[in-house]
């Protein structure tokens, strides 16, 4: 067993350009965190009105940013990446001009593998884990298609990329845009909690790559008659796995209706292969003898015996109920003062803005995005924290999958998660890219340790470690004045609560997180209605 001390780590360089991951390593306690942005409908090119050009300053920075995080990234090292070229591929020079100045060179394994046959016009159902480039594997050949066919906003639209959260398919629109950036084919989004209406007029002026999620696609497809999708030549489906598990099956065969199957390429792709995925791969590219392509099946990972990559360094804390809170304190306390970037992980929204709220009374800066923010509220939180160089960002599963934050130093899952995939997606927000670093910890309670026994089963190795009882702080006293004056941040003057309070605020009983369900007997807050996470646990 390894003791883990929040004053482990040595300061990190100043420069800019210092290789954060190649630090991360020793204790997973310690890390920091940042903010998260939101956009708004759907962004093509030749937008002449307020809105689009507003939603065009709004993702500037962040590009520019990204473009400079990606500098260096593309050369070959003995992670992920191949010996292939980009400049090899056989694909255009406006394409070949946007991924050199996107600083790539050599291809990923699933790129290597899923490129050619795109390419040729087959369709393609691939997995491979998170961090690998498979955006970039089915955008190139995507892109190449509507390029060949002269494709032009009066045709309508080409491509569909369909994602499961609005912050995935934004993330897969900033990457699409890059990747245009010497083309005349128009891009564009549509997400939910944004203008309908303004989505119908970009849709209007013609959209050849159109990047959304089922929900809000399939109410265009409904509603906007002015949107043209008869001319549809590949329909893309990423992260198919986290579009089921969010109950979307009825919505996508609702939007197989809708779409032409003649002369349309179908892709899938996915960070796990479950049954249900399988199932649905039928429903998607339908049966043997309907099929009017061949299928390629691209599985990068099927001959790895581990779950997770290399560069990631994993453990768990066995830690009692009524102690949780105090050591991560004391972790992201020192991670602040380290300068790292920690994204900690909470079973439920109420949890997330419970300890939101008590970190805000010991005054600890964070980032928080959960599935009750409103949507600009979202998506500026991810492009914040995005861009951020270090910082705490508190989320739930809504930032799990498909996300690419740079440089995050550390996984913190505060709350464990309910499946063994669930684990593995959380880990892979760090460690992305060829030769990525990062370290994730897990917090348990005693009652908890049987999880192990899956992480096993799923070859997910993770160390024990014990952090250190003299380390943790006395926050109690602090957190209770705060709340007994209800105060938003705690007073700056050393209140003593049982000498001062009256006897009717003596008998209160202070901080047990009503409004949240979460105490020494729940540590996981109140169940919603649509909540089904498995309280009881293994």
């Amino acid at each position: 067993m390894h003791p883990i001390k929040p004053c482990d780590r040595s300061p990190r360089p100043s420069s800019k350009k210092r290789k954060r991951r190649s630090a991360a390593a020793a204790t997973p306690l310690e890390s920091e965190p940042e903010p998260v942005h939101d956009t708004t409908a759907c962004n093509s090119e030749g937008e002449d009105n307020a809105t689009g050009k507003r939603r065009e300053h709004s993702n500037k920075k962040m590009e520019e940013e990204t473009s400079k995080k990606k500098q260096g990234e593309g050369k070959k090292g003995s992670g992920i990446l191949t010996d292939k070229l980009f400049s090899d591929l056989p694909i255009s020079d406006l394409t070949a001009n946007a991924i050199r100045d996107m600083n790539y060179t050599h291809l990923t394994e699933i790129q290597a593998r899923s490129i050619p046959p795109l390419m040729l016009g087959s369709d393609v159902m691939a997995s491979a884990k998170t961090g690998s480039g498979k955006t970039l594997a089915f955008l190139i050949p995507a892109i190449e298609l509507l390029c060949r066919l002269r494709f032009s906003p009066r045709n309508g639209t080409g491509v569909v990329v369909l994602c499961p959260t609005r912050e995935l398919a934004i993330q897969t629109h900033n990457v699409a845009k890059e990747l245009l950036k010497y083309h005349s084919q128009t891009l564009g989004y549509v997400i939910g909690g944004i203008d309908l209406r303004g989505e119908a007029e970009q849709l209007a002026k013609g959209i050849n790559v159109l990047v959304a999620t089922p929900g809000r696609l399939l109410d265009h497809m409904q509603m906007t008659k002015s949107f043209k999708y008869e001319c549809l030549k590949c329909l893309i489906i990423d992260e198919a796995d986290r579009i089921l598990e969010q109950n979307f099956e009825e919505q996508m065969k609702q939007i197989f209706k809708h779409l032409p199957r003649q002369g349309r390429q179908t892709v899938l792709f996915s960070a796990t292969q479950t049954e249900k995925v399988e199932d649905f791969a039928k429903l998607t590219f339908g049966s043997k003898e309907e099929r009017q392509r061949t299928l390629v099946y691209v599985g990068v990972d099927d001959h790895e015996s581990k779950a997770t990559v290399e560069g990631l360094k994993q453990g768990y804390c066995v830690i009692p109920s009524e102690r949780r809170f105090l050591v991560l304190y004391a972790f992201l306390k020192k991670a602040l003062s380290e300068k790292k970037k920690v994204m900690v992980f909470f079973s439920s929204c109420n949890s997330v803005k419970f300890h939101a709220q008590l970190l805000n009374f010991i005054q600890i800066e964070y980032y928080n995005i959960h599935r009750q923010l409103k949507q600009h509220q979202r998506t500026s939180t991810f492009f914040k924290f995005h861009k951020a160089e270090h910082g705490i960002l508190l989320c739930t599963n809504v930032a799990a999958r498909g996300l690419d934050i740079p440089d995050v130093d550390y996984i913190v899952q505060y709350d464990p998660p309910d499946e063994t995939k669930d684990y593995i997606h959380r880990v892979g927000r760090t460690a992305r890219g060829d030769n990525g670093k990062g370290s994730a910890i897990l917090f348990l309670l005693p009652k908890e340790l049987q999880l192990l026994i899956h992480l096993k089963a799923a070859n997910i190795s993770v160390s024990e470690y014990v952090f250190r009882q003299e380390l943790v702080p006395k926050l109690q006293p602090y957190l209770s004045v705060a709340a007994s004056f209800c105060f938003s941040e705690p007073p700056k003057v050393n209140l003593d609560l049982d000498s001062s309070a009256s006897k009717h605020r003596k008998k209160r009983n202070v901080n047990t997180g009503r409004r949240h369900g979460i105490g020494p007997s729940n540590p996981y807050g109140r169940k919603g209605g649509d909540d089904r996470r498995q309280f009881a646990r293994f």
